[in-house]
Formats: structure tokens, C-alpha cells, sequence
């Protein structure tokens, strides 16, 4: 009878998971059917992703800081161990590459891919489904570590790889922290942030205005994800795609698990259970959306959009397992 216990508590746990994921995949997979069927054209999809980057996850973003106390909303503990094991994996991917002898382009395209996670478009809503409580605060703290620190980092990469690169690196930096504090999300992000700080009150108008846009981000960000793979370019090193793939769902979590567990040593407040899960699933997120956009600058989309499908398609089942080793 325990034994048969046990197994129904697992099959209930692995139904719970499956009920947070698959309505995910669902959205996707709608997303590329109605693309691939002429219900949507590949062009709207820009237009989706547009919107759901310079309207609607800005909106998200500002009442989620806004309205919540500054020291709640930066997590210290949280933001270290999310920083560190993205710098983890830039160094292992990096290392690993340069001793297979990767060219530096295809070698920075890589990196990226193996680092950057797709926080707003599938982290969020995730997350929502996961811990709806606190997926406003998560996606603030993974925005501004992605924004701040490992998207620059990466495009720093993406600049020295190239041919005519610039020969003066504290320029370069400058101008792509410039490019970085103009984007909608981080302007939402500091405008929440100032309204924290001030404790000012948000008038009822502008609170429920700003959630009608945050209410559309989930679903459409989804739909717009699966859209998105129609079309892409198919054409490139397989290998590489494939290495990218794996370093983002299994190198990526592994090395922000492994940052956890030195937070813990080192004495950092502890997180909840809800966050310690939460930021370990962070990592585990596919890449994000205009990676293959990024990768063009330097003529690998093909591998960059490879290892995209490659990542989106097996995420379902890396993501289901790791949530149900983790919740």
C-alpha cells in the first residue's frame, strides 16, 4: 500500500508539473500552427514581439517594481547567484570553445545562446503559472541582470569578434550601456524603481491602465515564440547548434545551482523555496527571441536559429523535469 502511495504522490506530482508546462507548449505550438497554415503572416510575429517588448513587458515591469518595496524587489542573494552562474557559463563555454578551436564569431554567437535565457517571453510566464505570487518580482530581478550585465558582456564578444573591431574598448562599453538604458523595459524598470524609492502612491487610472498592457504579455509572448520559428533560417553548423542547445538547458542551470550552493557557503541570506526554485528554472529558459537576430551581425543565424528550435522543442521536457526535481 506505501509503495502504491508513493507512486500516486509522483504521478500527482508529475501531472501538477504538466499542467504548468504543457499549456506553455500549447501556446507555442498554436503560434507556429498559425503561422505555418497562412492564419498570421511571419511579419505580424515581428509586430507581436514588438509590442510585447516596447508595451507590454514594460508595463508589466513597472507595476511589478513600482508597487512593490525597493529591498523586496532587490534581492541581493538572488541577483548574485543568477550573476554568477551566467558569468559561469560564459567562462565554461568560452573556455570550452576556444579549445576546440571555434572561429571567434561563431565562438561569441555561441556563448550568447548559451547564456541569455528568454525571461520575458517564456520565463514570465512560467513563472506566473509556477509561483504567480512572485513572477512580477523575478522578471524585474532577471531583467536587470540580463540587461545590465550578460547581454553587454556577450555583445562586447560580438564586437571584438568582428573583423573591423573597434580598438577602443572603454567606447564600445560605453555605447553599448547607452543602447541598454534607452530600451522601453529598462526605462520601465527605473521609472518603478524611482516610485518605490519615493513611495509614491500610484493613482488607480494609471495602475489599471498599465495592467490592461501587462495582462496581454503572457499569452501573446507565447504565441509570438512559436510564430517565430516559421521561417527561420535552417542552414548552418549543426554541431555547434547543438552545443549551444545543451549549454543552455543543462550548462546554464547546472552553473546557477551550483552559484546557489556557494551562496549558501558563503553565508548569503538564504532564499525561499519558491525563489531558490525560481531562479535555478530562470537559467533552464531557452534563449531569447532576436538571438538569431543578433547572430546575423555576424552571419551565423542559420546556427543560432538551429539551435533555437533545438532548444524551444526540447526545453518541454528539460523544463518538466527539472521542475519536478525542484518543486
Amino acid at each position: 500500500m506505501a509503495l502504491w502511495a508513493k507512486r500516486g504522490a509522483r504521478l500527482a506530482e508529475a501531472l501538477a508539473v504538466l499542467g504548468i508546462t504543457l499549456p506553455l507548449f500549447t501556446a507555442v505550438a498554436l503560434g507556429y500552427l498559425c503561422v505555418r497554415f497562412g492564419l498570421f503572416k511571419p511579419a505580424d510575429m515581428r509586430l507581436f514581439g514588438s509590442f510585447v517588448l516596447n508595451v507590454a513587458l514594460p508595463a508589466l515591469l513597472f507595476l511589478a517594481v513600482a508597487s512593490r518595496d525597493a529591498r523586496e524587489v532587490f534581492n541581493l542573494t538572488y541577483m548574485a547567484v543568477f550573476a554568477a552562474g551566467a558569468l559561469a557559463t560564459i567562462a565554461v563555454t568560452f573556455t570550452l570553445l576556444t579549445a576546440l578551436k571555434t572561429t571567434p564569431s561563431r565562438r561569441a554567437v555561441a556563448v550568447m545562446g548559451a547564456s541569455c535565457p528568454n525571461s520575458g517571453f517564456i520565463g514570465y510566464p512560467l513563472m506566473l503559472l509556477a509561483f504567480p505570487d512572485i513572477a512580477g518580482q523575478i522578471l524585474a530581478l532577471n531583467m536587470l541582470v540580463e540587461n545590465i550585465l550578460i547581454i553587454p558582456l556577450c555583445l562586447v564578444l560580438f564586437e571584438l569578434a568582428k573583423p573591423q573591431k573597434s580598438a577602443n574598448i572603454a567606447r564600445l562599453i560605453g555605447q553599448i550601456v547607452l543602447g541598454v538604458l534607452r530600451r522601453p523595459m529598462v526605462i520601465a524598470l527605473l521609472l518603478g524603481l524611482v516610485v518605490s524609492l519615493l513611495k509614491l502612491p500610484l493613482p488607480a487610472p494609471l495602475t489599471q491602465t498599465a495592467g490592461l498592457f501587462a495582462a496581454s504579455a503572457s499569452a501573446l509572448a507565447l504565441f509570438t515564440i512559436g510564430g517565430a520559428l516559421v521561417g527561420l533560417p535552417f542552414k548552418g553548423h549543426r554541431a555547434l547548434a547543438g552545443l549551444t542547445a545543451a549549454g543552455k538547458l543543462a550548462l546554464h542551470p547546472a552553473m546557477v545551482a551550483l552559484a546557489l550552493v556557494a551562496a549558501v557557503a558563503l553565508g548569503l541570506p538564504p532564499l525561499s523555496r519558491e525563489m531558490a526554485a525560481a531562479v535555478v528554472l530562470s537559467a533552464a529558459i531557452p534563449m531569447f527571441s532576436i538571438y538569431a537576430l543578433f547572430a546575423s551581425e555576424l552571419g551565423h543565424e542559420g546556427m543560432a536559429s538551429i539551435a533555437q528550435l533545438l532548444a524551444t522543442g526540447a526545453s518541454f521536457v528539460t523544463l518538466s523535469a527539472l521542475m519536478l526535481w525542484l518543486l
